[in-house]
Parts: C-alpha cells; structure tokens; sequence
C-alpha cells in the first residue's frame, strides 16, 4: 500500500480502489482543522483530538491559527446555548490581536412564522447568531477570503429558537485589506453573559 503527500495532524486520508490513501487535496471536500492555539474568557474551552473546540460558559473566546495560505474559503459550524437572549457576533483576528474598528457591515434578516424583519448596521463587529437562553441553536458561517489581503466577507444562516424554529441570515462584510489568521466570538451584550456549546473550522478544498 502507499501513501501519497505527508501525514499531519489536519491531514485526513481516504483510501481509494486501487489501494492508495490520498488527501481531501486530490478528492476535493472540506478539511477539519485544528487551532495554532485559543484564548478564552470564562469558565473553560478546550481543543479536541479531532481539532473542534469545545467551550462552557464563556463570555469571549479566540481561535487562532485556523485560516492560512492552505485555503481560500472556510465554513464554521457552531452549536450554543447560553445564560441569557443576546446576540452572538464575530470579530476577525491576527497575530494574537481582534480586529475593533468599525468597518463590519451587517445585513440581516430575520424570519419567525409569518413575519419577516431586515436591518441594516455598521458596528465594530459582525452577527452571527441570537442566543435564545437556554434553547440550542445551531450556526453555520461561510467565511471568503478571511486570509487574503483583501477584504472578507461572510454569511451565516442560524436556527435560533427550537421552540418556533426562528431563522437568522445575515451578510457581513469587513473593508479592510488585511490578512486575518483566526477570529473571535463574545456576546454583544453585558460581559457576564456566557455561552456554552462546540465549533469546528473547515477549510474548503477547490473554492
């Protein structure tokens, strides 16, 4: 049997019908991968084996070391709850260090039952998600071109209430031209407001 590339730790191997194991590179697909390190504020956040980062009540926490030259594009998927209804937002990150201006654009829609609302903002972050207490939610964030020079854009769509099955989808867009290696994601709201759950980053083979 051979192996084709290098074995590390975001390197997962497939094997094919000729015998030989190849990389998410040479089949296209998403790549699970593991943090350089992470920062939190709260109660505990932890990477698993796997590279997922899972989280109990904290009020702030930091992935770094998640995007790179390997990849384009990514996607984060994040499932929380939390101790009060508040939103949850991001904040893009370099060298240690979150990006605070105010240069995020936020588009946003939000549809429950029959009504729909949008709004329009500039803040020094940018939405993802509304933590509806302690009733799960579950997030996935499209995020283009967060380490190229350029600047990023994404676009997130939440579950947000289980209760009524709430939809948020938003549009983000940062306009600076800077490289960004990781992000960070807090509650827009008090500082004692916590949020429990897991995220994994994926990068996107191909795009």
């Amino acid at each position: 049997m051979t192996t084709v590339g290098r074995w590390s730790p975001n390197k997962v191997r497939a094997r094919v019908l000729d015998g030989t194991w190849v990389s998410p590179e040479e089949l296209g697909g998403m790549v699970l991968l593991t943090p350089t390190s992470i920062a939190y504020t709260g109660t505990s956040a932890t990477v698993g084996a796997n590279g997922s980062v899972d989280f109990t009540a904290c009020s702030s926490l930091s992935l770094n070391g998640v995007f790179s030259a390997d990849y384009d594009n990514y996607m984060i998927l994040m499932r929380n709850t939390g101790n009060v209804v508040d939103n949850v937002v991001i904040r893009l990150r370099t060298g240690g260090g979150d990006a605070t201006g105010t240069n995020y654009v936020d588009q946003g829609l939000y549809a429950n039952g029959t009504s729909v609302t949008g709004f329009r903002q500039t803040r020094s972050y940018g939405y993802i998600n509304a933590n509806y207490n302690t009733q799960g939610l579950g997030t996935t964030v499209h995020v283009f071109g967060p380490y190229l020079s350029q600047p990023t854009a994404w676009r997130s769509v939440t579950e947000i209430d289980v209760s009524s099955a709430g939809i948020y989808d938003q549009a983000v867009t940062h306009s600076l031209s800077v490289s960004y290696d990781g992000f960070t994601v807090l509650y827009e709201g008090s500082p004692s407001s916590t949020f429990t759950g897991l995220v994994s980053v994926y990068g996107l083979v191909g795009s």
